[in-house]
């Protein structure tokens, strides 16, 4: 999203100040306009949003595959809509817009020891909707956001995620992942991060759905450097129907799937250390592994309209890539 227009930034800040004071059935039906009208253009985006779940879901056909790139846009739409009216929604709507699954196994043992944890999330659902869930049933939310331009957006984007109750930090800040560990290890906090895309060139090239990616580094080695537990987490829409989705105020919900603790291998270097590298890979290709499962079961909820598969990347950019990560 970086390099975004001042037009583009006009409209993002223009959507905050007045979506929430749109009624809902108005606002979902001109997103889901939005998204068919897009969809129907097949725009760059689109095109690559279908090459993305074409290597998730080898199995489906060139006309299924297109309606579920146009439930995708829809998808995506839903996400932003429900992100430009997040601020005017009550806690009991918020509330009654998340169920959980996995939680009272996977995580709040930590939290209950008042432990921090590292949660790798993908591009999935309504990740910020979690977020202003989890922090008044979890734990204060610290995490990171990808500098946008121009500042004032990106400022808008901070002030969006702090009014509910998501800090961000600025990605690319040389003492963010810093802020992180002490965050995390201090506990009291929960630290997701968006991992399905690496924006730094220092991520790490796994195996995603049988093909190769290169996701961030960033859950793993937070785990490891601030000694606290991993956990992917998998997060689907799923409609509302009855009490629920009277007292949500919408027909979308979101499930927040809480997976098991990816646990920490047992890999030394030459010298009989942890071989701190090598346990983030083998942490990193856990977590996608659990991740790449709800990718392929709830796959229109994947906003992934950028490339993140090996093959698609530009081979001599990759490969520079490779070389600034130590790899080559």
């Amino acid at each position: 999203m970086a390099g975004l227009s001042l037009d583009t930034a006009g409209f993002y800040t223009f959507a905050w100040r007045h979506a929430p004071k749109i009624p809902e059935p108005v606002l979902r039906a001109a997103f889901t306009a939005v998204a068919d009208v897009t969809w129907l253009c097949r725009t760059s985006g689109v095109r690559r949003l279908e090459a993305n779940y074409a290597r998730v879901r080898p199995d489906l056909d060139g006309p299924a595959l297109r309606r579920l790139t146009r439930a995708g846009m829809r998808s995506y739409m839903r996400y932003f809509r429900e992100a430009f009216t997040l601020q005017g929604a009550t806690p009991e709507q918020i509330d009654a817009r998340v169920r959980t699954e996995g939680y009272e196994e996977n995580l709040e043992p930590h939290v209950r020891a008042g432990r921090g944890a590292s949660l790798a999330l993908a591009h999935l659902g309504n990740w910020d909707l979690a977020g202003a869930w989890a922090s008044r049933h979890i734990a204060p939310v610290l995490t990171v956001a990808e500098r946008l331009e121009p500042e004032e957006l990106f400022q808008e984007f901070v002030a969006f995620r702090r009014s509910i109750g998501i800090e961000a930090l600025p990605l690319g800040d040389h003492d963010v992942f810093r802020n992180l560990v002490r965050g995390a290890a201090a506990g009291g906090v929960i630290v997701p991060l968006l991992a399905d895309r690496d924006l730094t060139a220092r991520g790490l090239e796994v195996d995603l759905c049988g093909h190769r990616a290169r996701v961030a580094a960033g859950p793993a080695m937070l785990a490891l450097t601030a000694k606290v537990p991993l956990v992917p987490v998998g997060i689907r829409y799923e409609r509302l129907t009855g009490a629920r989705k009277r007292a949500a105020g919408t027909s979308w919900g979101v499930v927040l799937r809480f997976c098991p603790v990816v646990e920490a291998p047992a890999l030394t270097n030459g010298a009989g250390k942890p071989d701190r590298r090598a346990q983030a890979a083998a942490m990193t290709q856990g977590w996608v592994d659990t991740i790449g499962r709800a990718l392929t079961e709830s796959t229109e909820d994947w906003h992934m309209l950028q490339r993140v598969f090996v093959d698609d990347l530009d081979a001599e950019r990759y490969g520079r890539t490779r070389v600034e990560a130590g790899e080559a």
